[in-house]
């Protein structure tokens, strides 16, 4: 018997076990890897973005549809309270030229490790290769490595994650048991992926080059993030911030040349070029690098003469693309646990003492910090929250 059991340790779910530590309850967290906080580590790879520097309301825009019922969640814990809470655990932060925040360290281990020290001060006990199995008569269920066990609590977090990167946790399991608790879930869908793309071998020279200075338009979407050409289509923030938009299938073209209007490629494009080449021409006279170049013969060939229509070719590129990079490759998902079923604490209508954070919630949003700040901040809610809630 526990008094506040949390499910899943990630950054939603150790802050969860944090609220409820400090409101005095008493607190165990499980998780079914042997480790705690392993998609945060991977995170910490390039940097650990923590937040986006901005004001609340720019940071609400971001979540788009899921912006009304996580406003006084984000409010409560908005970008500013997110970097006093990393140097509370003793990490120092800076703000890239971007408005990303990151640790000083650039890099997740020493946060973490002052984060579950400070969980273990507070006296939380803390359970590795638990894998959760649902209720058994509304106990929870859990295999473990000494077989099933079952742990009553008065309340319960539940934060485990969407169903991307299943290696480091995050597998959608959860999805099944809270089914069978009638519990109505949105279905699980690729957010901030890569697109597929059946290159032909003229793009073999630019594998692993970046797409730079360029902008990418899906209806009245834009993005201006650089994408990395990889073996098995494109890749990079400038598509991840679009991919919500094509998974339907819309039209996605780029503008190779975003700052520079149609009269000034035009006249660029009508210098006198003798022999030099189509290549050398597009390279001298726009300035175009030879990743931008490839990609313009593989979707524009043959290349029109004329310089305006090669032009507005330039300013308007097709992408044809095979839809998206398989779930278990995006950063996060789409679909899980609608706020419809929720109250305003986070607490399922239907299992009362039951609440849920992070990303097991139906709520996307871009890369940049936005992930990570609505982690921590859906995980303190519904600590706090679970701390308040007597059963009846």
């Amino acid at each position: 018997m526990t008094d506040a059991l949390v499910i899943g340790a990630g950054p939603a779910g150790l802050m969860a076990a944090e609220m409820l530590a400090v409101a005095g309850r008493s607190v165990t967290i499980c998780d079914a890897k042997p480790s705690f906080g392993r998609k945060f580590l991977m995170a910490g790879k390039s940097g650990l973005n923590l937040t986006k520097d901005v004001s609340p309301d720019d940071l609400l825009a971001a979540y788009e549809e899921a912006a009304p019922p996580l406003d006084p969640i984000l409010r409560a814990f908005d970008a500013n309270a997110v970097q006093d809470w990393a140097r509370g655990l003793g990490q120092d932060v800076f703000t890239g030229s971007t408005g990303r925040v990151f640790p000083t360290a650039m890099k997740a281990s020493p946060l973490l490790r002052a984060w579950l020290a400070r969980l273990d001060g507070l006296g939380v006990v803390r359970h590795t290769r638990w894998r959760w199995q649902g209720w058994d008569n509304a106990v929870p269920v859990f295999e473990t490595p000494d077989g099933r066990q079952q742990l009553q609590a008065r309340v319960t977090v539940l934060a485990l994650g969407g169903a991307s990167w299943a290696r480091l946790g995050s597998d959608g399991a959860w999805a099944v048991f809270l089914a069978e608790k009638g519990v109505p879930l949105a279905p699980f869908q690729p957010a901030n992926v890569g697109l597929n793309i059946p290159w032909s071998e003229h793009m073999a020279s630019v594998l692993g080059q970046a797409l730079k200075g360029i902008s990418w338009h899906v209806g009245d979407h834009v993005s201006r993030g650089e994408a990395i050409i990889s073996a098995q289509g494109l890749e990079g923030g400038g598509i991840y911030t679009l991919s919500k938009h094509v998974r339907s299938g819309a039209l996605l073209h780029v503008d190779l040349l975003p700052d520079w209007d149609v009269a000034k490629i035009v006249a660029r494009l009508s210098r006198p070029h003798g022999k030099t080449s189509v290549t050398n021409h597009l390279r001298k006279a726009l300035r175009l690098g030879k990743a931008q170049i490839a990609l313009l013969q593989e979707f524009g060939r043959p290349l029109p003469a004329d310089p305006a229509q090669l032009a507005r070719l330039i300013k308007r590129l097709n992408i044809p693309y095979a839809g998206l990079r398989p779930m278990d490759e995006a950063i996060s998902t789409a679909g899980g646990v609608p706020f419809s079923v929720l109250d305003d604490t986070l607490m399922l209508r239907d299992v009362p003492g039951v609440f849920c954070a992070g990303e097991m919630l139906d709520w996307e949003a871009p890369t940049g910090g936005y992930l990570l700040t609505a982690c921590l901040a859906t995980g303190r809610w519904a600590g706090q929250a679970a701390a308040r809630f007597n059963p009846a």
